[in-house]
């Protein structure tokens, strides 16, 4: 898996240069949601441009530990806000091949921290929608069932005094080829959020 990726879509022979998957991923998962902005509207902003950067004020100073929260994207438009995290991680290859009881404790604790951190971004949306979306990798033929069993996207929502905040988890092939459907299910969970 290392080796090939976590789609098996990496072949590393002969390449001259070399990019962490992780990297890879969210430059993706970038490049699709650029199209979704087009279509709907609204302004995003990248971490990997430093343009999410929320600052963590630490009192005093020098005591605290992490400096900032960085959401990978962040989208505006209207009354709605979504945050998106890209994981490039196997939980979701592992969630639908079994049980959340059957899982690893190692792996559903990190789950569990990637939910508090995309959970912890919701709070600096000032919007009174907000979608928080984990963003996680497949290859074609297990997106392409995945579809075929409705079985995309995963979500839940909490209503947290004036503001309502849905979290999604979602499937995002590594393939043009399925590209513009990837889209068209990003579209549509967002303006589902936003009715």
């Amino acid at each position: 898996m290392e080796e090939r990726g976590l789609a098996g879509l990496s072949d590393l022979q002969g390449l001259p240069w070399a990019m962490a998957m992780e990297q890879f991923f969210e430059a993706w998962i970038e490049t699709i949601m650029s199209q979704v902005v087009r279509r709907i509207g609204g302004i995003m902003r990248s971490g990997r441009k430093r343009e999410t950067v929320v600052p963590l004020n630490w009192n005093p100073p020098y005591l605290g530990s992490q400096k900032s929260l960085i959401p990978d994207l962040v989208i505006d438009r209207d009354d709605t806000t979504v945050i998106v995290d890209a994981k490039y991680k196997e939980h979701w290859e592992e969630m639908q091949v079994r049980r959340w009881a059957d899982l690893e404790e190692e792996l559903r604790e990190r789950h569990r921290a990637d939910l508090l951190q995309v959970l912890a971004y919701s709070t600096v949306a000032r919007n009174p929608k907000v979608l928080v979306c984990l963003a996680y990798p497949c290859d074609e033929e297990r997106w392409l069932s995945l579809r075929a069993r409705n079985r995309l996207v995963h979500r839940a929502s909490l209503l947290v005094t004036e503001r309502r905040v849905d979290l999604v988890l979602v499937a995002f092939p590594l393939s043009t080829r399925v590209l513009a459907e990837a889209v068209n299910l990003m579209v549509e969970e967002i303006r589902r959020i936003a009715a």
